[in-house]
């Protein structure tokens, strides 16, 4: 890293007042950062600055903040990249406010790839749990980067089945509302890890920079800037992924909608969006179906059974007991061990067998509190 080059870069992003907008409106005017921290104050308040903003950067303090900042960079081993740079998100950078400067940590070259965004609610049915795993890993294997927001719920879902795909191994990228180095929620730590090693994970937010409510809105527009489109697979009335979805609109990027079950709120995005016009979504084929042609000749085919070939298959390999045990599974609501047994006829360890060597097959997942759901194939 050439740390003089990064100096004026992370000095704006650290300057008092000064958004990712106004920024982009001085490079755009000074050309340079080291410009922008040259210029007088009345040049710097011509561009409409507030004069607590203006003030800032006429003092230079910022810059030498960056130098503290950059120190920190190095220290945990991220790295910064800057707008006129190659490896910049190509889509992010034609958005209304792109941010000038990113941190990353991971495979930076993730970045200029075709990327689809799966958002939702932090707290998912277990069908939107395994629709959003499910879809991430089948566009994974398809060369498709996975972005999303590493939050819990839909996000994590999604970036595990993109690390889950078979053929990809780990095309998904995180942003953050945080900073680099701050893991949000806790809960995550081993995933951020897992993409830290495999995929990769980007912020606009200096170091230290803790989840304060605002900064989601801000991280949800780099979401939707940088994909093709945004999926969103669960999420209620006033859901975060709702405004993706709509930054995705103002951005004109695709927008798609897993349905779900009316009766549930969390449905209510999903469905909301596909009656406004979004694309409705039940397999990675709808996602792809929707992007310009010479994309789709770019994305790796995949020979795989379909879904009703799989199950058919899966099925044929159950003994009677199993088969019975599974038959009373669904996949959008888990059932109680208690009453598999009474709905069976079964007895408990006949149950409990199953469950275990059905769980084993990968086609069955249990759920807190002895609660088992299928799994989508």
């Amino acid at each position: 890293m050439e740390a003089e080059r990064y100096i004026g870069w992370l000095a704006l992003a650290l300057t008092p007042g000064l958004g990712a907008r106004q920024a982009g409106k001085l490079l755009r005017a000074f050309g340079r950062p080291e410009a922008i921290f040259s210029a007088s104050l009345t040049s710097l308040e011509a561009h409409r600055l507030s004069a607590e903003t203006a003030q800032a950067i006429h003092s230079q303090k910022p810059l030498k903040d960056a130098e503290k900042e950059l120190a920190q960079v190095r220290q945990i081993g991220a790295r910064l990249l800057t707008w006129d740079e190659p490896q910049y998100p190509p889509l992010l950078r034609e958005i209304y406010d792109p941010p000038p400067l990113l941190y990353v940590k991971g495979n930076a070259d993730l970045l200029g790839r075709h990327a689809i965004a799966i958002v939702g609610t932090r707290r998912p049915t277990p069908y939107g749990n395994q629709m959003a795993e499910r879809l991430a890993r089948d566009l994974a294997d398809r060369g498709v980067v996975i972005t999303s927001g590493l939050a819990r719920g839909i996000d994590s879902s999604a970036h595990k089945g993109a690390l889950a795909s078979a053929r990809s191994g780990g095309t998904t990228v995180g942003v953050l509302g945080t900073g680099i180095d701050v893991v949000y929620p806790k809960e995550n730590k081993k995933l951020y890890a897992q993409m830290e090693e495999r995929g990769a994970i980007i912020t606009e937010f200096p170091i230290g920079t803790f989840p304060a409510p605002q900064n989601f809105p801000i991280r949800n527009r780099v979401i939707a800037g940088m994909s093709l489109g945004v999926v969103v697979v669960e999420g209620a009335q006033y859901s975060g992924s709702l405004i993706t979805a709509r930054l995705a609109m103002d951005a004109s990027r695709e927008v798609y909608g897993v349905p779900g079950n009316a009766t549930q709120p969390s449905s209510f995005g999903p469905n909301h969006l596909i009656k406004q016009g979004a694309k409705l979504v039940t397999g990675w084929e709808d996602v792809v179906e929707e992007l310009p042609t010479e994309i789709r000749a770019q994305l790796a085919p995949v020979e795989q059974p379909g879904a009703a070939e799989r199950a058919s298959l899966f099925e044929e390999s159950l003994n009677l007991t199993e088969r019975a045990v599974y038959a009373l599974l669904g996949t959008d609501e888990a059932r109680h061990v208690d009453e598999l047994v009474e709905t069976s006829g079964l007895n408990s360890s006949e149950v409990l067998a199953a469950l275990f060597e059905l769980e084993m097959k990968g086609i069955v997942r249990q759920m807190p509190g002895k609660n088992f759901v299928k799994v989508l194939l």
